[in-house]
């Protein structure tokens, strides 16, 4: 190949090599082979792409927004090793260029083989794809992907991960679009990465230490645009992936070609110097190519039968709901994922994924679940991924659903739907449901195991982007979808709400605080349970979707957070706080403590009486304690979390504590007013062990010196 240098972004600075060859007035030779997508050398470009039945490969070079190309490059057939295809092009700069590629190949759609060298395609390794930058406006030129060619000169400085134990991490989920846009979030670039940035202030004094990110990978939010009401609908969430490697440049408050990437890769800088990590939900389930009727982006062009799962007559499995489904066990298709993942945490820094629809990562090329899928080993054991949270929405659209059995090797984690689903049902009241809850609230050891339960397995939610805001949980019977337009008849039916006695919002002051104790409780729960917790954002201040239950495409205020409800629900966010620092100050409450000394177990169930949860159906009231003792102090701790969940009061009677320590009560949702969790016990008078807990209420409580 020849003499290449580097330098510390491992960008070719140096290469002693030289045109071979001229094509269509082109200098041009062999290029680097391992290197997929494009690499900037001195004086060139190098272009790799591999496909396994295609029988010729065009470069298609446009000027940047031209709608006709301005150069077609085919490669030589000297230029392909195996089934990869590389060429060197002199005497580019890459600030005026953008690039896709045409492939020829057999038509035999019954074996999947679909090549159609008329169409362009999108590299499937494009570090920024083109035509996106305006969020809902279609380029001049046309729906054409394209690609650009990215520099890699971003400074990181002396910036470092904080690489924070899952057990420790409060997980923050938000939508990059909507948690700024509305003019009430008071940011200059809203509804961008620079705004988010903006918010930052905001996010340390909440207290969370991981934020989420909704995808941000390139997607078109115009795919299925529709006009419902005067109102015009887009594909606001993203989950339909244009390109895996490339970020949404619509996210960005500039433009920036040629350094795509540059302002999320700021936003991620400074949230880990803030001590907040950043995960990526990531979408490997699907693409945006759709079914049989969908367009030609990249994969349908390139290989259709080895990215793609299909029936034996060359028809698209549908396990994702989406029209296709990845191929993802293929070892095509393994390595293209892997290769994405590695690229965002080498070039990004990322602090973790959420696998979207994860188990059809673990599903074999015909579509059966497999026991030990290649995909998911490879990703658990990976060294560049080794620090970085794997994350698994554990099911799927067609029926898969993996929950505690998802194949983990002790390395990925679960968004626990159990946890949701159950803890719903037992907060709003539901019978049958106080010794489900225990589980849940202690790490569900039933479906993970005691020895892994609380460090890294469950992710516990109430509440996340699919489906009731915390709010509407409390203020809905029922969803109230219509502004979609599908007649109310898509998202969940089965949400486990209550509306408190009104439909919607009232004005009935009783129902009003009923609704605010309601979600007080569940943020309870939530923030004292063994595992990691993850918030919806804008839960902590009671922001709502009116009812909407599955907003995928409102890109508006019913998505958009309503920043006014900060101070409308000033109290909640100021409760929600203090819970995130009382976890945070106590290692018991996370599962991560060594054991008590005083003998007190780990954690046990307590009903109304002590060391005893009645088996009846008819409980609704539940006390869980945790005992430990901290690392840094060797002092134990000892914390008992109460929850009546019954909508007359119950008398409960607390459990003896060690001589010298009696209960104090840090937090209570039935006093008029709780805005803060109270941490200094010092002048807190000692509690009764018999205490009437008034209905459908919570309460923290610490041992503590008289």
């Amino acid at each position: 190949m020849g003499h290449v240098k580097r330098d510390h972004h491992n960008e070719i600075v140096e290469m002693h090599m030289k045109p071979i060859d001229v094509i269509n007035g082109f200098s041009i030779r062999p290029g680097l082979y391992d290197e997929n997508g494009t690499v900037v050398i001195p004086g060139g470009v190098s272009f790799t792409i591999h496909s396994q039945d295609a029988t010729s490969i065009k470069l298609i070079l446009f000027k940047r927004e031209a709608k006709e190309p301005y150069a077609i490059l085919p490669f030589p057939e000297t230029y392909r090793v195996g089934n990869v295809y590389s060429m060197i092009v002199f005497g580019l700069d890459i600030e005026e260029f953008e690039y896709a590629y045409s492939v020829d190949g057999p038509w035999h759609p019954e074996k999947g083989l679909i090549f159609d060298e008329s169409k362009y395609l999108l590299d499937p390794y494009a570090r920024a794809v083109t035509g996106q930058s305006d969020w809902g406006k279609k380029p001049d030129y046309g729906q054409q992907y394209r690609a650009r060619v990215v520099t890699s000169d971003f400074d990181w400085g002396d910036s470092k991960q904080p690489y924070i134990p899952m057990q420790d991490l409060i997980i923050y989920e938000l939508h990059v679009r909507g948690y700024t846009k509305d003019a009430s979030s008071g940011v200059k670039h809203k509804g961008t990465f620079a705004g988010l940035m903006e918010k930052i202030p905001y996010l340390i004094d909440l207290g969370v230490n991981a934020v989420e990110l909704m995808p941000i990978f390139e997607f078109d939010e115009m795919m299925d645009q529709r006009t419902v009401d005067g109102e015009v609908l887009y594909d606001y969430w993203g989950y339909n992936p244009v390109s895996f490697f490339a970020p949404n440049t619509a996210y960005t408050a500039n433009i920036e070609y040629n350094r795509e990437g540059k302002e999320l890769k700021t936003l991620i800088k400074k949230l880990n110097e803030n001590g907040i990590e950043v995960f990526l939900d990531v979408v490997f389930n699907h693409t945006a190519e759709g079914n049989e009727e969908g367009p030609y982006i990249s994969f349908k062009g390139l290989d259709n039968h080895v990215y793609y799962m299909l029936t034996p007559n060359g028809k698209y499995y549908n396990f994702s709901g989406c029209g296709n489904t990845l191929n993802c066990n293929h070892p095509i298709v393994q390595r293209m994922i892997l290769d994405c993942l590695r690229y965002w945490v080498i070039e990004y820094r990322v602090d973790g994924f959420r696998f979207d629809l994860a188990a059809i990562l673990g599903r074999n090329e015909d579509g059966s679940p497999m026991s030990n899928p290649p995909l998911l080993q490879n990703l658990a054991f990976d060294p560049i991924l080794a620090k970085v949270k794997l994350i698994a929405e554990a099911w799927d659209a067609a029926g898969l659903y993996q929950v505690g059995s998802f194949p983990s090797w002790n390395r990925w984690s679960e968004w626990n739907g159990k946890y949701r689903d159950e803890m719903r049902q037992f907060l709003k009241g539901d019978s049958g449901f106080a010794q489900i809850a225990a589980d849940r609230m202690s790490g569900s050891q039933d479906l993970y195991g005691s020895e892994n339960c609380s460090s890294k397995a469950s992710v516990n939610f109430i509440t996340c982007h699919d489906g009731f805001t915390l709010y509407d949980l409390y203020a809905y019977n029922k969803k109230h979808n219509k502004a979609n337009g599908w007649d109310n008849t898509d998202g969940e039916e089965h949400n486990h709400s209550w509306n408190c006695g009104v439909e919607g919002d009232t004005e009935d002051e009783s129902i009003q605080k009923l609704r605010k104790r309601m979600m007080k409780n569940a943020m309870t729960a939530l923030l004292t349970s063994h595992g990691t917790p993850m918030l919806r954002a804008g839960d902590e201040f009671a922001n709502s979707q009116h009812g909407n239950n599955n907003a995928y495409c409102q890109d508006n205020e019913i998505s958009w957070l309503n920043w006014e409800q900060v101070n409308k629900n000033e109290d909640l966010l100021k409760y929600v706080k203090g819970l995130i620092r009382f976890r945070k100050n106590h290692p018991v409450v996370r599962g991560c403590a060594k054991e008590a000394f005083c003998g007190l177990p780990s954690v046990s169930k307590h009903g109304s009486e002590p060391w005893y949860l009645e088996p009846s159906g008819d409980v609704h009231v539940l006390g869980m304690m945790y005992a430990g003792r901290d690392d840094k102090n060797e002092e134990d701790e000892i914390v008992y979390i109460g929850l009546n969940m019954h909508w007359e009061p119950q008398k409960i009677c607390l459990p003896d504590l060690p001589e010298s320590f009696v209960w104090k009560c840090v937090a209570d949702t039935a006093e008029r007013l709780v805005e803060e969790i109270h941490e200094t016990t010092d002048k807190m008078p000692a509690m009764e062990n018999d205490v009437m807990m008034e209905p459908r209420s919570a309460m923290v409580l610490i041992a503590a010196q008289p």
